[in-house]
């Protein structure tokens, strides 16, 4: 643990009337753990919805399509677990984060977008262009759901950049 965080939990144990300057020193000083915890928890958000409803419901692809379909449908088990890991990971960090007194809901809604962004992106740029292990879908025109998936991507990262931005460090008066 740094002396800024030490310093932090210090003085947001000691604010026993819930002083909002103490909620902000300590936000000030978790404004990182913030955003990953946010990052982790969108990443696996977007990963569970893509792999319940693009692999399981609309059964359009599996995560890993160059094989046979039991292989996709292990590939699938192991993108679940994946998820599911980022999901929990980014809980365990707010949960500490509230024991702290340092969650910053704007910031960690932030998070969540940037990673939900990023996730989407690199599905969409990276496994499905440039390793191509699977498609969104299988079709003769690819092109309206891929442009539909890069807009996504684009829009969740700009919501989460703009969200991110009104919550940077140096708009809080720490000293």
């Amino acid at each position: 643990m740094s002396a800024d965080q030490r310093d932090v939990t210090a003085a947001t144990s000691r604010a026993e009337d819930g002083s909002i300057r103490a909620s902000e020193h300590a936000r000030a000083g978790y404004s990182k753990r913030n955003l990953w915890s946010g990052s982790l928890f969108g990443v696996g958000l977007v990963a569970f919805i893509d792999e319940a409803v693009f692999h399981q419901l609309l059964h359009w692809h599996h995560f890993y399509d160059l094989s046979t379909t039991d292989i996709g449908l292990v590939s699938d088990g192991f993108f679940h677990a994946l998820s599911w890991f980022a999901t929990i990971a980014g809980l365990f960090l707010l949960a500490d984060l509230r024991r702290r007194g340092a969650f910053w809901q704007l910031r960690w809604w932030g998070g969540v977008l940037l990673g939900a962004g990023a996730f989407q992106l690199y599905d969409g740029l990276i496994q499905h262009k440039v390793l191509g292990i699977h498609q969104i879908r299988y079709v003769p025109d690819l092109l309206v759901y891929d442009v539909t998936w890069g807009i996504v991507a684009v829009l969740l990262l700009a919501a989460g950049g703009i969200l991110t931005a009104r919550t940077r460090r140096s708009r809080i008066s720490v000293g």
